[in-house]
């Protein structure tokens, strides 16, 4: 189950990007992990989702909840210029059936936004 590494790595993250913004152990907490992520990312979201309080147990992160929203596969097709959703095992344009394409979304895994309250807050 590699989606422990990815949420320990997460949590990682999540504690920087609190820490420029001011809040640490002492200071605060993250109320919410704001997450996209693709579905040819090679992450389960329900996994993540197990994975990610485990982690965070001790941490300014604990108790957060954890948002995520899966991005569907995308791709431009290079023939006719359409961008469309297609299945995760079918990289070809819907339009005019053509291979020829390239992903826009779907690969994708975003931190999107934290929403933090700093102890002065409460």
């Amino acid at each position: 189950m590699h989606e422990l590494s990815v949420a320990r790595a997460l949590l990682r993250q999540v504690e920087r990007v609190a820490r420029t913004h001011g809040v640490d152990a002492a200071s605060g907490v993250v109320r919410r992990v704001n997450l996209r992520i693709g579905a040819l990312s090679g992450i389960e979201p329900d996994l993540l989702a197990r994975a990610f309080p485990e982690v965070a147990r001790g941490s300014l992160a604990q108790g957060a909840v954890l948002s995520i929203e899966v991005v569907p596969v995308r791709v431009r097709c290079d023939d006719c210029g359409a961008e469309s959703a297609v299945a995760a095992n079918h990289l070809v344009c819907p339009v005019c059936a053509s291979a020829h394409t390239h992903l826009v979304a779907g690969d994708e895994l975003l931190l999107v936004s934290l929403d933090l309250e700093k102890a002065n807050d409460v």
